[in-house]
């Protein structure tokens, strides 16, 4: 590093060593350099009426102060079938959480709570389950085993989630290639989380125990645009089967990454598709950059084993002060403060992980996790001063991104003096209660000392955020947390079941694509139609009216999109309304463009009814000679009092003049093919 180091600088450069570039400056070779693989876990809720292991009601949310009772719990690890301790489960306990759930007695029971053994699966779960599963075309499993899975965030009250795969190795079509799945599983949704300030956790049981699927792919996304287009085959392919929940939090993706010499980082709990790209696009340069820091830090440092932090408790006379450090945390005891010595991490600190952040917001990221202690937890000796937006240097994404660690500065020449540091070493400080300080410096130790491993991207979940930065979540589950359960026996699959749901499959996402693309529906409707599972209502349309496909789809995929996107309505609307709105049009003889017009109302108030929407857009029935008869003076009008004499202007102004009159009584086409006529010529 330089001699007169420089945080600022110093970022910028290692920025350029790890070789990050913008989302949209990257193409193919970008990932390929990388080694970039990314697999999804997509997970859907699915629209039962019960929840998956009791007869309570799914899909009924209340508000989080809509509570009747509080169950406060404190989580511990169990052994697995092997007789292991799986490593998340052992850092949630060291964050020795309280875990207080609010419960509602219209959504939640005994089970909810552990107080009573699991009824009988939901059945209907389990169709809808094997029928996802062969639209996957997985095979599926004779015997379903119900499992444990533990969870000791709290976000399940018993502390593990039951589980069972009912598919196994299936596959979906993607543009230029097709996808693996290696499975899809059946399982039951988690708690809403309410809060999580310190060590205090709070969730609400509404959501808790609704049917969930799990599918999950084989890492054979090689670029982050086809991580994405993956997601939305998958949300398509389940929205098919009009089973489904849909609104926000009723489907999650969490998104795995990886590149040559780093490791599975799973980026938990995407709340959307559009972000994939992205947060895929940063985790795969923050891995390169782990990569590049343990290249410094090994030639410092060969021999890892003899690298030790140091710390002590800092005096009083050098504490600074800084607005708001540490000061909402909950534990009301006396707080310590610690400058700690990292040797050898001097440019690391401010080294470039995210745009916008540093290696000192790896270490800031589990000081808030696993120490609890809120952000902001630590001042350093490397900070910078320039803020999002300040710096032309910067990349555009970075200039929007917030996270910059705070700039402030402190004098850390006596820290350095009483910490007895050597040359190449950088410093923090740290503030909190006793408990948790131990626990902080231990954090601080372990974050370190994974920079030195021999993979030296640590395998962890990450929680993600819209501008595609994510922070550390918990330590990546293992297989050692997996155990049967003992309460639940094993369900029998038969043949002549799942030969009845195949019978009833929904067309395949991509069979459906390839028929909008010769009905020539625009490309930009599709995705709304699918997500929507609007697919079938237009091919009913099409096949029962004899309407042209283009303009059904093209009423759907892009009026309707806008009507919904601009209105609210006043009662739900049941997208079943737009094939009672064909059928009563049909039936009154009235031509298909009036639908343009009439939807935007009927959409406001679905349960109006039709001649009433016809009286309120002023529809006035008109037979085709009265209208025709109109051009002629009109013509003659236009050309009497308009300075412009162009033919296009004349079949423009008549137009407009005899739409009201015509639309619903004549197609528009053709009304605009006998008004060109009578101009002189077919002009556009």
């Amino acid at each position: 590093m330089k001699k007169n180091f420089d945080a600022e600088e110093n970022y910028r450069d290692t920025k350029k060593i790890t070789g990050y570039v913008p989302k949209n400056k990257a193409v193919p070779k970008t990932y390929s350099d990388l080694g970039f693989k990314s697999g999804l876990e997509i997970h859907q809720q699915l629209k039962t009426a019960k929840k998956l292991f009791c007869r309570c009601p799914a899909g009924i949310y209340h508000d989080s102060d809509d509570f009747n009772a509080e169950v406060i719990r404190h989580m511990r690890p169990t052994l697995s079938e092997l007789g292991e301790y799986d490593g998340t489960a052992l850092m949630e306990f060291k964050t020795k959480k309280n875990i207080t759930y609010r419960i509602n007695n219209k959504t939640a029971c005994t089970y909810e709570i552990d107080d009573t053994p699991p009824f009988p699966l939901n059945q209907e779960a389990l169709d809808i389950a094997i029928e996802i599963a062969l639209i996957l075309e997985t095979n599926i499993v004779g015997e379903l085993h119900i499992t444990r899975k533990q969870y000791l965030d709290g976000s399940i009250p018993t502390g593990f989630q039951r589980t069972a795969i009912v598919g196994i190795e299936g596959e979906i079509p993607l543009t230029n290639k097709k996808i693996r799945i290696i499975q899809l599983g059946i399982e039951e949704e988690s708690c809403r989380e309410v809060s999580d300030i310190g060590h205090e956790r709070i969730y609400t049981t509404d959501r808790l125990g609704i049917p969930l699927i799990e599918a999950v792919t084989y890492p054979d996304m090689l670029t982050p645009d086809e991580a994405a287009e993956a997601g939305h085959y998958l949300r398509f392919l389940t929205r098919s089967t009009g089973k489904v929940r849909t609104g926000i939090g009723a489907a999650r993706e969490d998104v795995n990454v990886s590149i040559d010499g780093g490791t599975r980082v799973e980026i938990k709990g995407v709340a959307h598709i559009a972000w994939i790209p992205l947060l895929t696009h940063i985790e795969a340069f923050r891995q390169k950059a782990l990569l590049e820091i343990k290249k410094i830090l090994v030639q410092r440092f060969p021999d890892p084993s003899k690298w030790k932090m140091s710390h002590k408790t800092l005096p009083a006379s050098l504490r600074p002060e800084v607005p708001g450090l540490n000061n909402n945390n909950n534990r009301k005891e006396k707080n310590l403060w610690k400058a700690v010595n990292l040797p050898g991490f001097k440019g690391i600190l401010s080294f470039f992980t995210q745009p916008g952040k540093s290696f000192a917001n790896e270490i800031s990221d589990r000081l808030k996790v696993i120490a609890c202690i809120e952000k902001p937890n630590l001042i350093h000796s490397e900070p910078w001063d320039k803020q999002p937006g300040t710096d032309a240097s910067l990349s555009r994404e970075e200039r929007n991104l917030s996270g910059f660690l705070n700039g402030f500065r402190f004098d850390f020449a006596p820290l350095r003096e009483l910490l007895k540091n050597g040359e190449n070493d950088a410093q923090l400080i740290i503030r909190g209660p006793k408990a948790d300080i131990k626990t902080a410096l231990e954090t601080i130790a372990e974050r370190c000392l994974l920079a030195f491993a021999d993979v030296p991207v640590p395998n962890e979940t990450r929680k993600s955020f819209p501008d595609g930065s994510t922070i550390f979540e918990r330590v990546l589950p293992g297989p050692n947390r997996m155990y049967p359960d003992t309460d639940s026996p094993p369900i029998s699959i038969a043949e002549d079941r799942i030969q009845a749901i195949r019978q009833k499959l929904p067309q395949q996402v991509f069979l459906s694509m390839k028929q909008m693309k010769e009905w020539k529906i625009p490309a930009d409707a599709f995705a709304y139609i699918l997500s929507r599972n609007l697919y079938p209502l237009i091919e009913k349309i099409v096949r029962d009216f004899n309407q042209p496909a283009v303009f059904v789809g093209t009423l759907v995929g892009h009026r309707l999109k806008y009507i919904e996107g601009q209105i609210e309505p006043s009662a739900p609307f049941d997208y079943r309304r737009i094939y009672e709105l064909f059928a009563f049009i049909i039936k009154k003889e009235l031509k298909r463009d009036i639908l343009k017009k009439m939807l935007p109302e009927v959409y406001r108030h679905p349960n109006k009814d039709f001649d009433t929407v016809l009286t309120g857009i002023d529809f006035k029935p008109a037979a085709e000679e009265k209208i025709l008869d109109n051009i002629p003076v009109l013509m003659d009008k236009f050309f009497e009092i308009s300075r412009l004499k162009e033919k296009p202007a004349s079949i423009r102004w008549v137009m407009g003049h005899l739409r009201p009159i015509a639309l619903g009584n004549m197609a528009l086409k053709e009304l605009h093919g006998k008004v060109a006529a009578a101009a002189g010529g077919d002009n556009d």
